[in-house]
């Protein structure tokens, strides 16, 4: 079990698994890739934002949809963006590029999700087509690396899995991507989900002598939680399927090469720490299934439209969502021994994602926001 005892040893941990050639200890590398993709969150999305309503790329109301009025729909552009920023920045500051443990296949793959997100975000892809692009996106990250190669097993040696890694690293990484763009429907509700999932992978990783795949759990989780300030309800900004596809791919991408790549640690991680997005698309998929309708056709019977139909509001329907996602990566946490730096963090997480929530609610603050835009929208017509 790896336990980090100062601060020596997590910067030779770090140097083991693709080290800085500029000494940035790993402490300070979380910490820092953490700080500078929110910040760049904070710039970028009202950005993203602005651009959405000139471009009038705004998602509709419906009788599926909970809001009632158009809304922008690219905040995934954001969330991708701060993340891939963050890390050239980070990469630029070593000058060096952490080779390894999947690494590039989370990227590539990720980034091919996004871009597949983006363009359905736009044009509004077919089933078929979005899952053949998302079986080549787990492809590509499979063939660099990104591979279930055997399971723990409690009785003995590690159960090698040979030809079934395939099928099952291709299924874990598109289901859990799907998943998360399955709970994406209640403002805040997939980017809170993500942070808290992000969080506890990062946790375990580092406990597990993965801290590569803890960076990129960082910066993904400081990227979302600078994109929540304008998705709290009410919403100014969705993340729509380029965010949720890019967060879903990323996290079950970082369980693989985060979690499952130490031979003591059990499937039943992964599954504990993205518990919330695997119930809710095992529950739609069997509902739909024995409805005999198309598992792929989206509706308004999820389990957090049900809870709101239930009298439950916005606020109180996310918090539980939270509150079940915090309580399994608790569990996960306990069995790597990170239970006590896990409570720290997602303590610490938790009462920004609280204070971020209320400054959503700032009326100066969207009054702020609204008179960019008209500014903005302004200046360009006195150019014309």
């Amino acid at each position: 079990m790896y336990k980090p005892q100062n601060i020596l040893i997590l910067i030779e941990e770090y140097a083991k698994y693709g080290g800085y050639g500029v000494i940035i200890p790993i402490h300070l590398s979380h910490i820092l890739g953490f700080v500078i993709s929110f910040l760049l969150a904070i710039v970028i999305v009202p950005l993203v934002r602005f651009l959405c309503i000139k471009k009038g790329v705004v998602d509709i109301p419906n009788d599926r949809k909970i809001h009632k009025s158009p809304i922008p729909r690219l905040g995934g552009v954001a969330i991708w963006l701060c993340t891939i920023i963050t890390f050239i920045i980070l990469v630029l500051l070593s000058w060096d590029y952490p080779h390894g443990n999947g690494l590039s296949g989370i990227l590539l793959g990720g980034s091919m999700m996004f871009l597949l997100g983006f363009v359905d975000d736009i044009y509004d892809l077919s089933p078929k087509f979005k899952l053949g692009i998302q079986i080549g996106a787990a492809l590509i990250a499979f063939l660099l690396g990104v591979k279930i190669d055997a399971l723990f097993n409690p009785f003995g040696n590690p159960i090698a899995l040979g030809f079934w890694s395939f099928p099952l690293t291709m299924i874990w990484l598109v289901g859990i991507s799907n998943a998360m763009n399955f709970i994406d429907g209640v403002d805040g509700l997939a980017g809170g989900v993500t942070i808290i999932s992000a969080v506890t992978l990062g946790v375990v990783a580092i406990y597990t002598q993965q801290p590569i795949s803890a960076l990129v759990a960082a910066i993904l989780a400081g990227s979302m939680l600078g994109f929540l300030l304008f998705n709290f309800h009410p919403a100014k900004i969705f993340m729509g399927d380029s965010g949720a596809l890019f967060s879903g791919f990323t996290l079950a991408a970082l369980s693989v090469t985060g979690v499952l790549k130490t031979v003591t640690v059990t499937m039943l991680l992964p599954i504990m720490i993205l518990a919330v997005p695997i119930i809710d698309i095992s529950y739609s998929v069997l509902r739909r299934v024995f409805k005999k309708s198309n598992p792929f056709i989206a509706d308004s019977e999820h389990i957090h439209h049900k809870l709101i139909k239930a009298g439950l509001s916005h606020n109180r329907t996310v918090l539980i969502f939270y509150l079940i996602c915090t309580a399994a990566g608790s569990i996960a946490t306990i069995f790597v021994g990170a239970s006590r730096l896990y409570a720290i963090i997602v303590i610490a997480i938790l009462l920004i994602m609280l204070l971020l929530a209320q400054l959503s609610k700032v009326k100066k603050l969207n009054e702020l926001q609204d008179s960019i835009v008209i500014t903005n929208e302004l200046s360009e017509k006195q150019d014309l």
